[in-house]
């Protein structure tokens, strides 16, 4: 069961606060059980389309093809939330357009996915008064940079949680181990990988072609799990 903390941000009274496994956990359940329903087994790495099925399926509206400029020029990706009603998300048109940024698509897809699921709630629960969104028009919105799509402060509460859930729906734990279980068997490492090292490039490399996600996102979430890390001495890994 989540826990509850004060929000220091301002926005809320309290805020959930999930420990990485328990995001792990649910995420995980979230993706693949949804694979199922539509394939009757589980797949990766998951179609740009089906993320955007995910999104249809528990938001009011998804827009693929929006103009996002009011928000400033790295905005990639906003959610908004309305009492009583399923949230509207809304990714930056250049995204879709672009090929090349598929893989930033399928991010920001996912991350804001994560708004999504984890803090719709929240606005039923505090539903903002008129005066006060008079006065702050973008209260009911969330408005997600390209920066902290995968890896935002902790301070930053919302943008980090979801961008664990981008990680974990993108990359679920138990595909991910198990990926590094046979990289690192048929090395002969067994033990956390390096960055620094060739080994650590070649692992990024192998989530990059499995997950179909950007470097950033494979380094990112290796290191999250604690499969991947950026000091030279490496513990035991399993």
């Amino acid at each position: 069961m989540v826990a509850y903390i004060r929000d220091l941000t301002g926005r809320f009274q309290q805020r959930p606060h999930y420990k990485p496994e328990e995001l792990d956990r649910e995420c995980e359940s979230i993706i693949t059980g949804f694979l199922k329903s539509l394939y009757g087994n589980v797949r990766y790495p998951v179609e740009t389309e089906d993320l955007k099925k995910l999104i249809e399926r528990d938001a009011d509206d998804l827009d693929v093809y929006a103009d996002l400029s009011i928000y400033g020029a790295e905005v990639e990706g906003v959610t908004e939330f309305y009492p009583g009603r399923k949230p509207i998300v809304r990714i930056a048109a250049e995204l879709t357009e672009d090929e090349r940024r598929e893989n930033r698509l399928r991010t920001t897809l996912t991350h804001e996915y994560g708004h999504v699921h984890f803090h719709a709630y929240l606005w039923e629960m505090e539903p903002l008064q008129a005066d006060l969104l008079r006065r702050q028009p973008n209260r009911d919105k969330i408005i997600c940079k390209r920066d902290t799509m995968i890896d935002a402060t902790h301070t930053d509460w919302m943008e980090w949680q979801a961008g664990y859930v981008c990680g974990a729906i993108l990359m679920p734990k138990t595909a991910v181990v198990g990926l590094c279980r046979s990289f690192v068997e048929q090395r002969g490492l067994y033990s956390a990988v390096s960055t620094r090292t060739y080994h650590g490039q070649d692992l990024i490399a192998s989530v990059i072609s499995s997950f179909q996600v950007s470097e950033d996102a494979a380094r990112v979430r290796l290191i999250k799990l604690g499969l991947l890390t950026e000091s030279v001495s490496t513990p035991s890994l399993f």
